[in-house]
């Protein structure tokens, strides 16, 4: 029997992500996942490689961002232009409930952790080259990828604490607080210049 495939991708994601958080991610079997999605293992392996990937697949965010850094104007800072490319997160991003369960998932296993932080290193990675591109020199790019990084982190946790948070609003706080803690610094390093000379 044919069984219905309409929007399988959302229905495997979501089966898998329960099965992890009930069983746990070691004990869950893509079987059991396409049979709580109601679709068979071929069906799954249309859309996954591996069961890792339901947590990780897709470069939507990614390619997001970097198109609209691609898109800014002619002479934006790199990190207006990160800031910019950020806002757009909320187009293509998951839900607060699946995004909050599938942190304790990937909090829960070390390997998934680690997969975590090699998706972060990628889509680093992919914003700094976008920003060289755009013409920024390669340390430049570096540091803003860096500190857009913290802020985007920073907006998400917790944008997915408040069910009432405008991610823009959050970006733009953040970023102000990543300003905030960085004037400091400045002072210091310009009062060790002087009393250098």
């Amino acid at each position: 029997m044919v069984r219905w495939e309409g929007n399988a991708r959302g229905r495997l994601e979501q089966a898998a992500l329960d099965l992890f958080a009930e069983q746990g991610y070691d004990r869950t079997t893509v079987a059991q996942i396409a049979q709580r999605a109601n679709l068979t293992e071929r069906s799954f392996y249309r859309w996954f490689r591996d069961k890792r990937e339901v947590l990780f697949g897709g470069d939507e965010l990614e390619e997001r961002f970097v198109a609209a850094i691609e898109a800014a104007e002619e002479g934006t800072d790199p990190l207006t232009m990160l800031m910019a490319a950020f806002k757009t997160a909320p187009e293509v991003i998951r839900p607060r409930d699946f995004l909050r369960k599938r942190g304790e998932v990937v909090a829960a296993n070390p390997p998934l952790r680690e997969r975590e932080l090699i998706k972060l290193a990628a889509l680093s990675q992919a914003l700094t080259a976008a920003l060289e591109k755009r013409g920024c020199d390669a340390q430049t790019a570096r540091l803003a990828t860096d500190a857009g990084m913290a802020i985007l982190r920073l907006a998400s946790e917790r944008w997915m604490a408040d069910e009432n948070a405008d991610h823009a609003r959050l970006l733009a706080d953040c970023a102000t607080d990543l300003l905030a803690v960085l004037k400091p610094a400045r002072r210091s390093r310009t009062d060790t210049v002087s009393e250098r000379t």
